[in-house]
């Protein structure tokens, strides 16, 4: 709209002088800038996500341990019911290592062990405000975050299990890791440890 203002009102002048005008008008160039400022945006965002699935995969491809053995080696050194365990930079600096929650007793536990040889580096306390929710999700439950790990590894090298204890439907989660670095989140019934691909993550990366 104001690209044709533009021109006209120096067409105009132009008639009126009676001689000839060079109007310079401009197309929208005014938002080039921004709409190079959101490609590079985007351009970064995809690096950075890039480069975390290399992280990834680095992580997975270092672990000798897996998920169900960091999880058998943390209730050794802590007693209790292990709640999840994820393969993670321990306090981001780098070093990776199986993070594993236990609830012992009221208390819990963050148990951290070596992804190589499987031995514990040590533990320390940790402030969950929703273990009455935890315990009434497992109240019933015939399969252990240790078995949900090892029916996961059926569909490629687990990186993370967990408790899902919110909404209705009480399951264990876990996330896989195939050989090629594509991700899979599942779920494992509680009870029958059957395991199910995840639909509500696929739609969840559909509309993302």
């Amino acid at each position: 709209m104001k690209r044709n203002i533009v021109i006209a009102a120096v067409t105009a002048a132009a008639l009126i002088g009676g001689g000839t005008a060079t109007a310079l008008a401009t197309t929208g160039d005014d938002e080039r800038p921004a709409r190079q400022a959101a490609d590079t945006r985007l351009t970064g965002d995809d690096a950075r996500d890039d480069q975390d699935d290399r992280d990834d995969a680095e992580r997975v491809a270092s672990a000798d341990v897996t998920a169900p053995e960091a999880i058998a080696s943390a209730l050794k050194h802590t007693s209790g019911t292990a709640v999840s365990a994820e393969l993670d930079d321990e306090d981001d600096g780098g070093k990776v290592v199986w993070k594993v929650d236990v609830l012992s007793g009221d208390n819990w536990r963050s148990v951290s062990v070596d992804p190589t040889n499987g031995k514990v580096l040590g533990s320390h306390a940790d402030d969950e405000d929703d273990t009455a929710q935890v315990r009434a999700a497992l109240k019933g439950a015939s399969v252990t975050a240790e078995e949900a790990a090892k029916a996961a590894a059926g569909k490629g090298v687990v990186t993370s299990v967990g408790l899902d204890e919110d909404g209705k439907d009480k399951s264990w989660e876990a996330e896989t890791r195939t050989s090629g670095g594509a991700e899979q989140d599942w779920t494992i019934d509680l009870t029958s440890g059957k395991v199910t691909a995840d639909r509500t993550d696929a739609q969840d990366d559909d509309q993302d």
